[in-house]
């Protein structure tokens, strides 16, 4: 049975393994837009784990008979000028380990963390989600969520550039 609680630094490891393995799901979508580094899983578990001692930051993991199968990173922002929005909330990352998806976890991951974004007083959640990424998207949808921008990259290094 999957159930989610918060993050602890004993889930350093595990929040690092996933990290490293959305970076790279993001990379291979398109390489030119999201960075891969090497090793990624050590720097992401230690950005994590430095968020859990941030009052406007939350991190929570699913759990599946005390295995550690996924996360949801969080937090809450004031007003943007850049992104043209008031104080939100905003969904970083969601992550589910291959082995449990479509059970429920990103679900509840998502419900836990708009549940937290609530109970800071922000009544407006904001996330993104890659292009490609259908699955999540439809998470997302059914969770209320409506697009509301489009990212669109411009590679300047490969021949891009002012058409006008």
């Amino acid at each position: 049975m999957i159930s989610v609680r918060r993050a602890t630094a004993s889930d350093q490891e595990r929040l690092g393994r996933y990290g490293g393995a959305l970076m790279r799901q993001h990379h291979a979508a398109d390489a030119t837009r999201f960075i891969q580094v090497e090793h990624p899983e050590a720097g992401y578990g230690r950005y994590l784990v430095s968020q859990l001692s941030n009052p406007d930051s939350l991190v929570m993991v699913a759990e599946d008979a005390g295995n550690v199968v996924g996360y949801v990173y969080a937090d809450v922002e004031g007003t943007s000028w850049r992104d043209l929005r008031g104080p939100c909330g905003f969904v970083h990352d969601v992550y589910v380990d291959e082995s449990v998806r479509r059970q429920g976890a990103g679900r509840m991951l998502l419900g836990a963390a708009i549940e937290w974004i609530r109970s800071k007083g922000r009544t407006q959640v904001v996330l993104w989600t890659k292009t490609q990424n259908d699955h999540a998207q439809r998470l997302f949808a059914t969770s209320g969520f409506r697009p509301t921008m489009t990212e669109m990259t411009l590679d300047l290094d490969s021949g891009g550039g002012s058409r006008a």
